[in-house]
């Protein structure tokens, strides 16, 4: 949960200020959505796309959907202002029993999932620069768990101070690969380093290719938790979402035109590590090092971000269930949720343990985290209908454009995404799945902390 609040009762938080303003929480959005996926994931959208115009299509296609799920937010978070988000939307629509469930399924799926990713992407990069072996992929991505994990224990301030810095080696490599990619033509000669990695499906899949890329739009719903902080709040939050959604579109775009002019169709569809493929081939091996590092230090601040979100979701959860109430100490003397961190990378070093055991550690974390994500995502989108039938005299700052068109189509996206998710995947997800299924049993665990605050209202 955003740090501006400070919880007053179960899901419950109040707004002390105002803090951040349109430009903040455009750059704060942005900067969370523009992160390392977009240097792993053009390479397997390229092999489920069929040819160049498809693929471009299918990266347009993703701004379209993350629009019309950002106008839903919108509606929502500027008529329902709150630190906690999408768990607040489904308390209000659904019952407290299944925001439990989404919490539950942030705290062991979609953040954790996410964590170990991005850390995946860490270890096929790092690799380029120093491979560890066999398992090189995996041993960084536990060590990006552990030494952040480390850090964010010895205080918030510290972690931001990284936070800062490796967030420009992200935007250096982003603008290497685009001047590089516009300044130069494919030349047919230029393959990537290992043919052999050349996929076994390189045919039309769009259903596989758009899981990639909504997973790489992925993260501007996180405006919901910080909408209640938003300046100008009527329509600031509003401002946030329609003008990130623009920029991380047009990045995408700029980035998957600039790899397939330069690198073209087939040895993007081909690579593993399709940045350093093509920083070789234009640049020479010199540059492959240095880039390699510059993406794993730019996943390095996204991760750190996920993590730190994470653990306060956590701690919250922890307040507001008896069970997990070891997640919600937090001492005086500790500079941030000691207890709520270790768990989260407790299961993250599990799942890093699960990728090493299957195919690709990233592909299967993509499994684990899709079809939970969009079940999620898919409830967050109806909530926009049983908001407007149960509370129709509620004021509303903005309103989505074209009601009901904008959120059923959005709705229906969501729909097929979880689908996707389901029918191409295999272990990972049926893992995810019972993951989330797991958490049921809590919910019939007799929760007295709950009670005994309903009971004082």
């Amino acid at each position: 949960m955003h740090e501006s609040g400070k919880n007053n009762s179960a899901g419950e938080f109040l707004v002390t200020s105002k803090q951040i303003s349109v430009a903040g929480g455009v750059a704060i959005v942005s900067g969370m959505v523009i992160g390392p996926g977009i240097f792993k994931t053009p390479s397997i959208v390229a092999a489920n796309s069929g040819s160049e115009i498809f693929t471009l299509g299918l990266w347009l296609l993703g701004g379209v959907i993350s629009l019309l799920g950002a106008l839903c937010y919108a509606e929502l978070t500027s008529t329902y202002p709150h630190a906690g988000g999408e768990y607040h939307f489904l308390s209000k629509s659904f019952g407290k029993r299944l925001a439990f469930l989404f919490a539950w399924a942030r705290m062991t799926v979609i953040q954790t999932g996410s964590i170990v990713m991005l850390s995946f992407i860490i270890g096929d990069y790092a690799s380029e620069a120093l491979r560890l072996g066999t398992y090189s992929s995996s041993i960084y991505a536990a060590l990006t768990v552990l030494v952040l994990t480390g850090i964010n224990l010895s205080g918030l301030r510290s972690s931001s101070r990284l936070q800062m810095l490796l967030l420009s080696g992200m935007l250096f490599g982003i603008m290497t690969i685009v001047l590089t990619g516009l300044y130069s033509s494919y030349l047919p000669s230029a393959g990537v380093r290992a043919a052999a990695a050349l996929p076994a499906q390189t045919s039309l899949a769009p259903g596989r290719a758009m899981i990639f890329v909504l997973l790489t739009y992925g993260g501007w719903n996180e405006a919901a938790y910080i909408s209640a902080d938003v300046k100008r709040n009527k329509n600031g939050i509003v401002r946030v979402l329609l003008y990130s959604t623009g920029i991380i579109t047009f990045t995408y775009l700029i980035i998957n035109f600039s790899l397939l002019k330069g690198f073209g169709f087939s040895n993007v569809a081909a690579s593993e590590a399709v940045a350093a493929d093509f920083v070789m081939t234009r640049l020479g091996r010199n540059w492959v090092k240095m880039i390699s590092l510059l993406i794993s230090a730019s996943a390095l601040s996204t991760v750190n971000a996920v993590m730190i979100t994470g653990a306060r979701t956590n701690y919250a959860l922890g307040q507001d269930f008896r069970f997990f109430r070891f997640l919600a100490r937090w001492s005086p003397d500790e500079k941030s949720p000691k207890n709520a961190f270790l768990f989260q990378s407790a299961i993250a070093l599990l799942l890093i343990v699960l990728g090493s055991l299957t195919r690709s550690g990233f592909v299967t974390m993509v499994e684990y985290t899709a079809p939970v994500f969009w079940f999620f995502f898919l409830l967050a989108g109806i909530t926009l209908f049983i908001l407007r039938y149960k509370e129709p005299h509620k004021f509303r700052p903005f309103t989505v454009p074209l009601y009901p068109l904008v959120p059923i189509l959005f709705c229906l996206s969501a729909a097929y995404m979880l689908h996707s998710s389901l029918s191409y995947t295999g272990i990972g997800a049926l893992i995810g799945v019972c993951v989330l299924l797991a958490g049921i049993p809590f919910l019939f665990i007799k929760n007295d902390t709950t009670e005994k605050k309903e009971e004082q209202k």
